[in-house]
């Protein structure tokens, strides 16, 4: 006998790729992969919209001594955010095909690096939009994954994957986790020694009802959607007065983020009062007398300056440089431009 052979065929290893989002329940994953002796590797998607933190997605792969692999999704996925083939969630989260799209790339890699199944922390019952059983098991066919994609949190109320029927994974020390409640997914992140993991919030912008308001206020008025849109999108106070989009910066960090958006796109102007604090402006669009009249009296607003005089502001755009005054708008005013 190959003594040299034998050795191998005893350390061979089934390798799996988890989809890591970074929160509990993909923490999870990886751990129960872990603990029955799978090599894993683990990918994080990247979007426009995300709100997970990606140092601590780091660290726990480094913690874990597992490879990270990152992907961005933006073109792609920005066309899936305005027209979803099977629709949008509760706010503007198009959850089905947003998973059938990650599930493909996470295929595409998986080949690269020879893993034989995906993992994933999905949880039956969690999201009621996209995590039915019905709609699971239809995003891997979409996907061209039947049977390959293995739920460790819920496994044993879906059909027998691939990997277990293979023997590559005990089915029995699978979980049945269903439903919004988090308290089996805390129990086992204490049994398996998971002390540090996110709030459940804070995951995706899409789901978040403000976010949402402010985007489909956008696709009302614009053509399409660009990373520069949702990157406003995702700051400052928002207006819309005729045909321009009218942002105002909450607080130094958004004015900063302003100024610079400014800096390198021809079609945004800026505003700012002179001679009192006062937060960035940025006027986005067809930036006529009128629109900068109406932008300049909501930046007065939000200044220090007195709201009952007229004062000067600083104004930057593409025809140039010069001063303009204005008084602070009334909020009753305020109220009709605001998004």
């Amino acid at each position: 006998m190959d003594l040299q052979l034998t050795e191998k065929r005893r350390e061979w290893k089934p390798k799996a790729l988890v989809l890591l989002s970074g929160g509990l329940d993909s923490m999870l994953a990886v751990r129960l992969m872990l603990k029955q002796a799978v090599e894993a590797e683990a990918v994080h998607f990247r979007t426009p919209f995300s709100g997970q933190d990606a140092m601590f997605v780091e660290r726990f792969c480094r913690d874990l001594g597992i490879k990270l692999h990152t992907i961005t999704l933006e073109d792609e996925f920005l066309e899936v955010v305005v027209a979803p083939r099977h629709g949008h969630g509760s706010q503007m989260n198009p959850c089905i095909d947003c998973r059938i799209l990650e599930l493909k790339k996470a295929k595409e890699l998986a080949e690269k690096i020879g893993a034989e199944f995906l993992v994933t922390g999905e949880v039956l019952g969690e999201r009621p939009f996209s995590q039915r059983k019905d709609v699971i098991l239809h995003i891997e066919r979409e996907a061209g994954l039947e049977g390959k994609v293995l739920r460790p949190l819920s496994a044993k109320l879906l059909p027998e994957t691939e990997p277990e029927k293979k023997g590559y994974i005990n089915r029995e020390k699978l979980m049945a986790i269903e439903g919004r409640r988090r308290t089996p997914q805390i129990a086992l992140a204490k049994e398996l020694g998971i002390v540090e993991y996110p709030n459940p919030a804070g995951g995706c912008l899409l789901t978040e009802p403000r976010f949402a308001d402010r985007l489909r206020e956008h696709l009302g008025h614009e053509e399409g959607l660009t990373a520069f849109d949702v990157e406003l999108l995702r700051i400052g106070r928002h207006f819309r007065v005729g045909n321009a989009k009218v942002v105002v910066g909450r607080n130094e960090k958004e004015n900063e983020k302003l100024q610079s958006i400014a800096k390198t796109n021809r079609n945004v102007s800026t505003l700012e009062v002179k001679d009192h604090m006062s937060p960035t402006t940025v006027v986005v669009g067809e930036a006529n007398a009128e629109t900068i009249g109406k932008a300049a009296a909501i930046t007065v607003r939000y200044s220090d300056a007195p709201k009952d005089v007229s004062v000067a502001l600083g104004y930057n755009g593409a025809d140039g440089n010069r001063d303009v005054n204005a008084v602070a708008m009334s909020d009753d005013e305020l109220r009709q431009y605001s998004i």
